[in-house]
């Protein structure tokens, strides 16, 4: 069987198999991850919708989800004691 030039690279540089495939997956993961908003990650995966990149991805990250909750539950909090001074 003879190796992609990219699987080739990787074994040269004792790295595991990767596909193009499972880049692009890690690459979105870490934008989500980052914060990044999920209307730019679709676009920028070129999926047609971000209904599917969210059913794809955002279950990736559970610390992201529970990150995101605390979040608003600070902007509640602080909300609700009203402005300062």
């Amino acid at each position: 069987m003879e190796l992609s030039a990219g699987a080739q690279l990787a074994f040269q540089v004792g790295l595991p198999p990767v596909r193009l495939h499972d880049l692009r997956h890690g690459a979105a993961s870490l934008m989500l991850a980052a914060g990044v908003d999920l209307k730019v990650v679709q676009e920028t995966l070129g999926h047609v919708s971000s209904t599917f990149t969210r059913a794809t991805y955002t279950s990736v990250y559970p610390e992201v989800a529970r990150a995101a909750a605390e979040s608003t539950a600070a902007l509640v909090n602080t909300a609700a004691a009203g402005p300062p001074g």
